[in-house]
């Protein structure tokens, strides 16, 4: 096929593969295919180091206007998978200049515990992002929904809130999921024109399926 995106999207141009001059596409690790069909390797690590770099004098310009941002993650439990997610983001943010506050919960914490937590984060003007690491261990992950929506729009960095949800329906994104994003930064670094493709999207996750196929 003429272009695919392994994994989460398949990309295809509405043109035999044969035909001369056309592209093919991938995304694994992540692969382009030229029109001399030689796989070439899309570098996403020099690409994150860009976006970093960039990220790094925005968040220096705020502070000298007395802004630093701040994101608050939460984690409740001790999944080994999201302690070194949240890990990650914690050294993320020090490497371009946000502040962190890390909220480590047990994995008995009570869901009015976690949703009072997300409500002082809501009010404190120094959290500019609230991030809860998913899934949620346990009872608390039967209201799962009811947590997503206790969190500020505004704030909603992961843009899992209803309202952030159909801003991305409507064109009009405040706050798109991470994955989705990333995934939409990897094919415009391409230059790889996709309108007028056709696009299929495998999985239909809340997460990622679903965001990618309105993103496309």
């Amino acid at each position: 096929m003429p272009c695919q995106v392994k994994g989460s999207v398949l990309v295809k141009k509405p043109a035999p593969a044969v035909s001369p001059g056309h592209k093919n596409f991938a995304i694994s690790g992540v692969l382009k295919y030229t029109k001399k069909s030689m796989a070439e390797i899309i570098d996403g690590k020099a690409l994150a180091r860009e976006l970093r770099e960039g990220l790094k004098a925005e968040c220096a310009e705020l502070k000298e206007k007395g802004v630093t941002p701040g994101l608050a993650v939460v984690l409740v439990g001790e999944d080994p998978a999201s302690q070194v997610y949240v890990r990650n983001k914690e050294k993320a943010c020090a490497e371009v200049g946000i502040a962190s506050f890390p909220h480590r919960l047990p994995a008995e914490t009570a869901e009015d515990e976690l949703l009072g937590l997300i409500r002082r984060l809501n009010e404190d003007d120094s959290v500019h992002g609230i991030l809860v690491q998913l899934p949620l261990p346990g009872r608390l992950g039967e209201g799962e929904k009811e947590v997503i929506e206790s969190i500020s729009p505004e704030k909603d960095v992961d843009g899992f809130h209803p309202y952030n949800v159909g801003r991305v329906v409507l064109g009009d994104p405040v706050f798109e999921p991470c994955t989705p994003a990333g995934i939409m930064k990897l094919l415009d670094s391409t230059g790889l024109e996709l309108k007028g493709m056709d696009a299929v999207v495998v999985g239909r996750s809340n997460i990622v399926g679903k965001p990618v196929a309105l993103m496309l």
